[in-house]
């Protein structure tokens, strides 16, 4: 299932799926989120929309599920009971209880890496 969410900070369209996606996860705001990925790239050196930053940020902080080669819409699916982020190629997206909460609907798309939220 899918449901439109765009919790960006002042309603706007940008590319800040990242923002959007971990803080619709973890329940902090669009703000603390950006603030707090903004921070921890810049001491890193890098930005933090890239896919490496991104996929070592997730592994230090939740489970990854390995093996799923389905798409985003099957892997939200088969975890009705729990929170995950789920990466596709040049998106990042947030599914709880088993909706897909995001600006548009990308549950066909083929799932790269998911991590287990909660």
């Amino acid at each position: 299932m899918y449901k439109f969410y765009n919790n960006n900070a002042l309603g706007l369209f940008e590319n800040d799926c990242t923002v959007r996606s971990i803080s619709t996860a973890t329940g902090n705001s669009w703000d603390d989120t950006y603030e707090h990925l903004s921070n921890i790239a810049r001491l890193q050196g890098t930005m933090m929309d890239d896919k490496d930053f991104i996929i070592d940020y997730l592994d230090k902080r939740y489970d990854r599920i390995n093996n799923i080669p389905k798409t985003v819409g099957e892997v939200a699916g088969t975890y009705p009971d729990n929170v995950l982020l789920i990466t596709m190629n040049g998106h990042i997206v947030c599914a709880k209880y088993g909706i897909i909460y995001d600006s548009f609907d990308c549950r066909e798309r083929i799932a790269e890496y998911c991590w287990k939220v909660k």
